[in-house]
């Protein structure tokens, strides 16, 4: 299988070789198993569209000429080094991104599979091909994606998602499990096996690192709905009184949450709840019945079980960090 790595300049460290070398230690380890388990070998080859390309850390980087290297089977795209919405909308903005963009075009034509992961996401979109796709990215990023590709169907909350011939992965190490889909898709065995020799444990969410108001601070009117909530977590939630709290209407209101988050109010108002639930689960000494109470629900039964749908853990396994 020929996957190229499209690196443009200032890649993120971690995410290239996160990239490369689980690929390469699914090669390693193909040669354990029975030859009918044991997919051909990955063929890697970093691609670019500047002759001239260095990490964010300012280490060189040799390339192919991307116009000149053949179609790819698939083509894997690390993160971008800028990792806040201002630095990330600058870069965005350079020639080499329009390029590459094309680049992408021209192989997805071919037939070419295409996988982004954290800020490539954006590159990815950038080409337009995610229009009418869903697709994840860095959860801190969510607000900005949307903003800027209204087409895409986002969910930041998912680690992988797959739409047509198009996988994305969210924030960092989520470049693993980007490649750990390529080698799934050839091998089930093989990655199950890759991903114990990485020590990686399968995640399918990025929900359990969001931090809430991080989103919410992107837009002021979210941010003052933010406020007034975190103070009526006990209390329940009103849609007026919200609306009332952020100085609009509660059309406007709902509208905003959804530009911003891609949730409803009442949505986010929950994830608030869980926040606070998995604070002091993680700091506190209080029982499940306690902290329920704390933040509006009636029983402990109603909050283990909306930990376990929304984090996929339990009570357990958030106390020990594990």
């Amino acid at each position: 299988m020929l996957i190229h790595l499209l690196v443009l300049d200032g890649v993120f460290d971690l995410g290239l070789a996160a990239l490369t070398d689980t690929l390469d230690t699914a090669n390693q380890l193909a040669s354990t198993l029975e030859p009918a388990q044991a997919p051909a070998p990955f063929l890697l080859t970093r691609v670019g569209v500047r002759q001239r390309v260095r990490t964010a850390q300012g280490l060189s980087v040799p390339v192919v000429a991307a116009h000149s290297a053949q179609v790819p089977d698939a083509v894997l795209i690390p993160a971008l080094g800028a990792k806040m919405p201002d630095t990330l909308s600058a870069r965005l903005a350079k020639q080499d991104v329009g390029d590459a963009a094309e680049v992408l075009r021209h192989w997805d034509q071919q037939g070419a599979s295409t996988g982004a992961a954290c800020t490539a996401s954006f590159l990815l979109a950038e080409s337009a091909l995610l229009n009418g796709q869903r697709a994840t990215t860095s959860w801190w990023l969510a607000p900005s994606f949307r903003q800027r590709f209204p087409d895409v169907v986002l969910d930041e909350s998912r680690m992988l998602v797959t739409s047509d011939r198009f996988t994305t992965a969210g924030a960092a190490l989520a470049h693993i499990d980007l490649a750990l889909s390529i080698v799934r898709s050839r091998s089930p065995v093989l990655a199950a096996l890759v991903a114990r020799y990485l020590l990686i444990e399968p995640s399918g969410s990025q929900a359990q690192f969001v931090i809430p108001d991080h989103l919410a601070h992107s837009d002021p009117v979210v941010e003052r709905f933010e406020a007034w909530a975190r103070q009526q977590l006990a209390h329940g939630f009103s849609l007026t009184e919200a609306a009332t709290a952020a100085g609009t209407s509660e059309r406007t209101l709902a509208r905003r949450l959804q530009r911003v988050l891609g949730k409803t109010p009442l949505s986010y108002f929950q994830d608030l709840r869980i926040e606070r639930a998995v604070h002091l689960l993680r700091t506190g000494s209080q029982s499940v019945d306690q902290i329920a109470a704390g933040i509006g629900y009636a029983d402990g039964v109603t909050l283990r079980a909306l930990l376990r749908r929304k984090l996929g853990r339990g009570v357990r396994e958030l106390r020990t960090g594990h």
